[in-house]
């Protein structure tokens, strides 16, 4: 946003030097035509006012700025204008100057190359007929003009191009920061989230689980005399069991987003299925699993399939969730170009991460990989016997 501030006041003045150049050299050829004594001098001043006044229909006409037709005809209109001047008078000459540069402006790159070309040809011969003789030195004035309107006006197209790229440039890097800090807000969000809801399961909801199973045992431990010990002890029960379901609602409202109405299983296959190259196998009958290990399997699945796209190289990767007896296993098999496992490993893998996940759960994240030969990651986790 800008570069077009900067680059419009400097078109804008050089558009008015433009028109007051051109409006000054047809004033001085139909003033030195008259003052000069010329036997044609009412006819130059009617054909500079006449030149003048189609020249203003440019700036002045909306048509003009928007058609490049209508342009084409008003330039071709005023070019028409300047050789009848130039036939009169050797003074028309130095109009071809302006005239440069609105060849320039209004035609393409090679076409208006062509047409100053020419016009710079006419300007040179026209001086040469008035002359009644031709010398180098009378080309060098057309010529210099013609270079200097390429050279000036070539240079400010490159100048504007530059700009326009800049300011695009200057866009997108706001778009992306703006993109960014977002994206990191709802990261910070979500990882809060996350923790909150894994603590509640951890600690409150497994605090209040305990209560009531043992406010259960306890009823059933008192004399059966209907006093307002046994009811008391209801009560409470019944209170840990009313926390424990709003506790759980908590943790169910925290999930991440790809877990919203639907399983851990359809998670990760929505997962395979945009990452290219990427097969998903469901094995053992799905089960019912805590929401922690639900967050903690997808979220290994998430970054080790990242680290297939962005390390491994891998043209194919198949992603296997099995559910067990004792237990649920997560693995994730590629054909990158493979590792050895008994090296550090840099931390934009996130195996650190991966395998806190796991270990916080009881589990175990593994490795298999060697140099050229893909790699394999394996995460279990217990699950808790009925």
């Amino acid at each position: 946003m800008n570069a077009t501030p900067a680059v419009a006041p400097i078109n804008q003045v050089l558009t008015r030097c433009l028109h007051l150049l051109l409006l000054a050299l047809l004033a001085l050829a139909a003033t030195r035509a008259v003052t000069g004594g010329q036997p044609q001098a009412a006819a130059v001043t009617v054909v500079a006012v006449l030149c003048a006044a189609v020249y203003a229909l440019g700036p002045l006409s909306p048509r003009v700025r928007s058609s490049r037709v209508v342009a084409a005809r008003w330039m071709g209109a005023v070019t028409v204008a300047w050789l009848v001047l130039v036939v009169l008078t050797p003074d028309g000459v130095w109009v071809a100057f302006p005239l440069y540069f609105l060849q320039l402006h209004l035609l393409p790159r090679r076409a208006g190359l062509v047409a100053v070309s020419v016009t710079a040809l006419v300007a040179i011969a026209a001086f040469a007929a008035h002359q009644g003789t031709f010398s180098p030195a009378a080309a060098i004035g057309p010529a210099l003009g013609a270079a200097v309107a390429v050279a000036v006006v070539w240079g400010y197209q490159a100048l504007y191009r530059e700009n326009e790229q800049r300011r695009r440039l200057i866009e997108e890097l706001t778009a992306t920061r703006a993109d960014l800090a977002a994206a990191q807000h709802d990261a910070g969000v979500l990882a809060e989230r996350e923790r909150l809801a894994r603590e509640i399961h951890d600690t409150l909801a497994q605090g209040l689980s305990s209560i009531q199973l043992l406010l259960r045992a306890a009823g059933r431990a008192l004399p059966d005399t209907g006093g307002k010990a046994a009811g008391y002890v209801e009560q409470a029960r019944q209170a840990a069991v009313d926390n424990l379901a709003e506790a759980r609602r908590f943790v169910a409202a925290h999930t991440p987003p790809a877990l919203d109405g639907t399983t851990l299983a359809g998670a990760v296959a929505r997962l395979c299925s945009a990452t290219p190259g990427t097969r998903f196998h469901l094995d053992g009958d799905p089960v019912a699993l805590p929401i922690a290990h639900e967050v903690a399997l997808l979220r290994i699945a998430q970054a080790a399939l990242a680290n297939t796209v962005r390390h491994a190289n891998a043209t194919t990767a198949a992603v296997t969730l099995s559910h067990l007896d004792d237990e649920v296993a997560l693995e994730i098999a590629d054909d990158g170009v493979g590792f050895d496992p008994s090296l550090p490993f840099p931390d934009g893998f996130g195996l650190a991460a991966m395998r806190s996940r796991a270990r916080a759960l009881g589990g175990s994240l593994t490795v298999r990989s060697a140099p050229g030969e893909g790699a394999v990651l394996t995460a279990r986790l217990p699950l808790a016997r009925s």
